[in-house]
């Protein structure tokens, strides 16, 4: 049993799955779905481009499940994936046309997983909760694809710079300093709200 295998939780499921059981698959499925969904949907900030993308990510997983050997865990081949197939698709789309923020998805305001709800009760509070909101998502979108793919890992999903170095094939330098450049953005997006 190889380093990897004794380290990767994901093990006998990946295992079971290679072998054809589909059941050990989907488990795999409902295990990192909420954490991709929360990365590909800061990313895209479209709820309709997050759900075709992650149908796109899985089935490409299933598909080369077979190839993966375990010299990363399932967590950093199946981030990967994600992360590679998600900048490609914002490329895309870049391409097709130039992102306008008015494209962002307004939906984020009242996403559950995006807004804290204990102040539902106070109006003005949550008026300003939603306005905040709404400027950091925009501010997120006029950052760069890779710049916004190691704020959205690191800053929102808590993902550690050698992680994230692994998933993106990147030295941790290069994360750190995406994180910097990315932070130093951002605090100019948001230099009314940073007191």
């Amino acid at each position: 049993m190889s380093q990897e295998e004794k380290t990767d939780p994901d093990h006998e499921l990946v295992r079971r799955a290679q072998d054809g059981n589909t059941r050990a698959f989907d488990d795999l499925v409902v295990k990192y779905s909420p954490k991709l969904y929360g990365m590909v949907y800061h990313m895209t900030a479209n709820k309709e481009d997050t759900h075709d993308l992650l149908q796109d990510i899985f089935a490409k997983a299933y598909r080369s499940l077979k190839r993966f050997r375990g010299k990363s865990t399932f967590y950093t081949w199946i981030y990967s994936i994600s992360t590679n197939m998600t900048l490609n698709f914002l490329k895309k789309r870049k391409r097709r046309s130039a992102l306008s923020l008015d494209n962002v998805d307004s939906g984020i305001q009242n996403n559950d997983a995006m807004v804290d709800l204990g102040h539902a009760s106070n109006p003005r509070h949550q008026s300003n909760v939603n306005e905040l909101q709404k400027k950091m998502n925009e501010a997120l979108q006029a950052l760069s694809e890779d710049h916004r793919a190691v704020v959205t890992m690191f800053d929102i999903q808590g993902v550690p710079h050698a992680e994230i170095s692994r998933i993106l094939g990147v030295t941790e330098g290069t994360v750190r300093s995406r994180l910097f450049y990315a932070h130093k953005q951002l605090q100019g997006h948001l230099q009314e709200y940073v007191r």
